[in-house]
């Protein structure tokens, strides 16, 4: 077995060194938001906080947790996620493996007007006129169906179904099977490593968007956890401003933003470490042929 030479330690050697300090980068911010989450507010506003808690206070949790309204936001979002996350997975499948398939006729203009779309959009009042004449608004319909399919999703699971053997659906036809059955027995069990990662793509999406439902959502009983957690926010910054007189209120004012993004991250940590390892191949595999 051949020795590493030396060139090639002194490019693993600097490599380390700055993949560690992407990370150290990437990962300093959320610490320091987790630590301000359980610090007082004393300690946040004279910038002692880094990587450790600093006047243990856990005020502004119990605000947040101990309001039904919060959990009834968080069971919206994970209603919206789970739906939307589907009905992209289903249309964003069977739209690329249409245009995986190179002897269709039209196939040029169904990818064009796919990546059309990339460039060019109807804009925030047609988008809002559109969904209102359908009579979308208060539904999971208003977020799921706008942004059901993610043009980069689709090419990446595009590039993955081009790169499987076409003898494996020649062989499924000979056997008897449907293009569905080809579709649901032979290629998505091929395509776990995209599927993954697609689930991925989408499920964080949706879970982060707060917009839609902010522009769709008129009852308050039909918000999101990210609309919920923007309300406290917007609340806190207007109590910060006004100047807040008691202790609670000082406390909350401080820390309600580390809070919210804690709360609002620790569903998608949770679920990250389960598909982690499709994560790179599923990327490469759909962008990568040969």
């Amino acid at each position: 077995m051949n020795q590493p030479t030396r060139g090639y330690r002194v490019f693993q050697g600097v490599n380390g060194v700055i993949l560690t300090g992407v990370v150290v980068l990437t990962l300093y911010p959320f610490l320091n938001i987790v630590a301000r989450s359980f610090s007082g507010e004393r300690e946040i506003r004279s910038g002692e906080v880094t990587l450790w808690p600093k006047g243990f206070d856990l005020t502004t949790y119990r605000i947040v947790i101990n309001d039904g309204t919060f959990w009834r936001s968080y069971g919206n979002t994970v209603f919206y996620t789970v739906v939307a996350t589907a009905v992209a997975m289903i249309l964003t499948t069977c739209y690329a493996y249409v245009l995986s398939k190179k002897d269709l006729k039209g196939r040029g203009f169904l990818v064009g007007v796919a990546v059309f779309t990339m460039f060019f959009s109807g804009g925030l009042i047609p988008n809002y006129v559109l969904v209102t004449s359908l009579d979308l608004k208060n539904s999971v319909w208003a977020i799921a169906l706008p942004n059901a399919i993610s043009v980069f999703n689709l090419l990446v699971m595009k590039a993955f179904f081009e790169s499987l053997p076409r003898e494996l659906e020649e062989a499924a036809e000979i056997d008897g099977l449907s293009t569905y059955g080809i579709l649901l027995r032979v290629v998505l069990p091929l395509s776990k490593a995209v599927v993954a990662t697609m689930i991925l793509f989408y499920s964080v999406s949706f879970w982060n968007s707060w917009f839609q439902a902010f522009l769709y959502m008129d009852r308050t009983d039909l918000m999101p956890v990210t609309v919920y957690l923007r309300n406290i926010i917007a609340g806190a910054t207007g109590a910060s401003n006004a100047g807040a007189t008691t202790e609670q209120g000082t406390q909350v004012a401080a820390s309600i933003q580390a809070v919210t993004i804690v709360l609002t991250s620790l569903p998608i940590l949770c679920v990250y470490p389960f598909v982690q390892r499709y994560f790179v191949s599923g990327v490469m595999l759909g962008a990568v042929k040969g």
